[in-house]
Order: C-alpha cells, then sequence, then structure tokens
C-alpha cells in the first residue's frame, strides 16, 4: 500500500510539474510577442514623429518621390476641367490638359504641385494645386517565410527590417529569427544581409536593423 500510495505521488507530482511547465512556455511565448510588438511600435513611431517634420530639404529624404507606374491625382481648385488623375509613364512623365507635360519621376508630391501651379500660372490667376499619390506601384519590397502575412509592400515612406515584419504581421512560432535575410539588387549582383532579432532585442548589433529599398526582400526561415 505505502509503495502504491509513492507511486501515485509521483504520478501526480510529474502532473503537475508538466502543467507548471507548459504555463511556463507559454508565457514565455506571450512575452516574446508583446515584447516585439512593443520594440517595433517604438520604431515605426519614432520614424513617423522624425519624418513629419524635415526642416531642411536633405532631411526630407525619407519623402516619398515618384516613379514609373505610379498613379497621381492632381487637384486644382475651383478648375474641376484641369484636374486629372494621371499615369506616369515609363520615361517618367505625365501629361495634363492645357499646360502639357510635366517630369513626375524622382520629385516629390510638393516639388511636382509647385512646377504645375508655376506653369498653371500662365492661364489661371493664383492656382492652388495639389498633387496626391493614389497608387503606389514603382516602389515596393517583399517580405516572405514564416511570416503571418507574406506578400508585397508599398514603400511610402522610410521603412526598416522590423517595421517591415511588423507591418506583415510579425513571425510565425517556428520562424529563425537569428537568420533573417534581406536580398538586395538584380539577380546577376544579389546582396544578402542578415538580421539577428533576438540580437536585436538584446541590443546588440543594432546596424543590422537596415532601412529597406525598392525590390528588397525580406526572408524569414
Amino acid at each position: 500500500m505505502l509503495f502504491l500510495n509513492c507511486v501515485a505521488k509521483k504520478r501526480a507530482y510529474f502532473k503537475n510539474f508538466r502543467e507548471l511547465n507548459s504555463r511556463f512556455c507559454l508565457t514565455v511565448k506571450l512575452v516574446r510577442l508583446l515584447l516585439f510588438f512593443l520594440v517595433a511600435g517604438f520604431f515605426l513611431f519614432n520614424t513617423s514623429t522624425i519624418e513629419a517634420q524635415p526642416q531642411n530639404p536633405k532631411e526630407g529624404a525619407g519623402l516619398y518621390e515618384f516613379g514609373a507606374g505610379d498613379v497621381l491625382e492632381v487637384l486644382v481648385f475651383n478648375e474641376p476641367e484641369m484636374s486629372k488623375t494621371v499615369f506616369v509613364r515609363s520615361d517618367g512623365r505625365i501629361s495634363l490638359p492645357l499646360v502639357g507635360e510635366f517630369m513626375a519621376a524622382g520629385t516629390t508630391p510638393e516639388a511636382l504641385a509647385q512646377k504645375i501651379t508655376e506653369t498653371l500660372m500662365k492661364v489661371v490667376e493664383e492656382p492652388n494645386v495639389t498633387v496626391i499619390l493614389t497608387e503606389n506601384n514603382s516602389k515596393v519590397y517583399y517580405v516572405l517565410g514564416q511570416i503571418v502575412t507574406p506578400g508585397q509592400y508599398s514603400i511610402t515612406r522610410s521603412v526598416t527590417v522590423l517595421q517591415a515584419i511588423a507591418r506583415a504581421g510579425g513571425f510565425l512560432e517556428w520562424a529563425k529569427k537569428s537568420r533573417i535575410m534581406i536580398v538586395s539588387g538584380p539577380q546577376t549582383s544579389e546582396k544578402i544581409v542578415y538580421f539577428d532579432y533576438d540580437d536585436f532585442l538584446k541590443g546588440d548589433n543594432i546596424e543590422q536593423n537596415v532601412v529597406i529599398k525598392p525590390e528588397d526582400t525580406i526572408v524569414v526561415p
């Protein structure tokens, strides 16, 4: 009888141990997930705050520049016949009624609006022009692998590796977060750099959290 009681107690002990261990593992996973989104949120907020108030043209380099394939909406206040949705052609130009063609590729919405305004002043008194990006087709990046929402994403402002992963929903359970790859450049001369998420959380190798460029691919194995 004493032997059976000992066996029963050992079974109960190991059962409780397994339950506690399972709860501990779940807690660790939840803490890691929460920490990931807290860190990502901090960098998203920090970046948007900095970019919202550029002090000079060089500091405003994060502002979007149009490229071939983009779709723009040109609005001229009180002049509906001159307002138009236009496509940036492969040569980088757009065409507008009455005022002709403008080079859009490589210019920001504000700079293009200023160009159009200066030309419109010849035919319209005190024109008020606004240029809006409606479709971003020229600057995209890709997030693939063990990610909640893999796919193609648009670049409308400066975005880092961590921000791109957060935008794609974060990691899946089996993601190898220490071997994240960022593939850049054409296929004939691809450049691969690595991002170690675990090191980043410890404050190590923070320079690996690079800014994503158009056509970059982030691969989470």
